[in-house]
């Protein structure tokens, strides 16, 4: 069963590039967490997709949203992702449990081999793109999951939203009914 906005997210947990591990339960942003999951080192617009969150992280941060790249890479690449994508100011975590991704209402794809464009193997499993808005007790606040590769919710329109969801004292989520 999927999460639904309002309910407690379930327990992920990943290690950190770089080193060191980081849990949902222990995260306590002053408002939000922005977790964003993404498909993996092999994946030529999650890089584009990276780079603009790793731009903006500093931003989500001064409103007081904690901000996290996930994703079921092995360290290798996500510590990949981070020298060849340059990300600075982005965490990213890798060793994300498929079905942890799942019970958080993430899509997840079988791996097809090679990837055409950048020639890296696909792994065996992998989340599609999402990002989930999260409370600082752990409740789920507001999520932008895709079920394909090709799509990815604009960055900027989500900063919007958290400048509106800051300003109105982060109302009850919408989308529990």
């Amino acid at each position: 069963m999927r999460v639904i906005p309002g309910d407690t997210m379930p327990a992920i947990d990943a290690r950190l590039a770089g080193g060191g591990r980081w849990a949902l339960a222990r995260e306590k942003p002053d408002k939000l967490a922005l977790l964003a999951f993404y498909r993996g080192i092999f994946c030529p617009i999650c890089r584009n997709w990276l780079v603009d969150l790793d731009r903006l992280a500093p931003e989500f941060e001064k409103r007081g949203v904690s901000v996290i790249a996930l994703s079921c890479d092995r360290r290798e690449g996500a510590e990949r992702a981070v020298a060849e994508w340059n990300l600075r100011h982005l965490r990213v975590g890798y060793g994300v449990d498929p079905e942890d991704a799942r019970k958080a209402g993430l899509y997840i794809s079988e791996g097809r081999g090679l990837n055409p464009e950048t020639g890296l193997k696909e792994p065996m499993l992998f989340t599609e793109p999402g990002l989930l808005l999260v409370r600082p007790e752990g409740e789920l606040y507001a999520a932008w999951i895709q079920s394909t590769p090709y799509a990815r919710p604009h960055l900027a329109e989500i900063l919007t939203a958290v400048d509106n969801f800051v300003a109105r004292n982060l109302p009850e989520p919408r989308g529990s009914a």
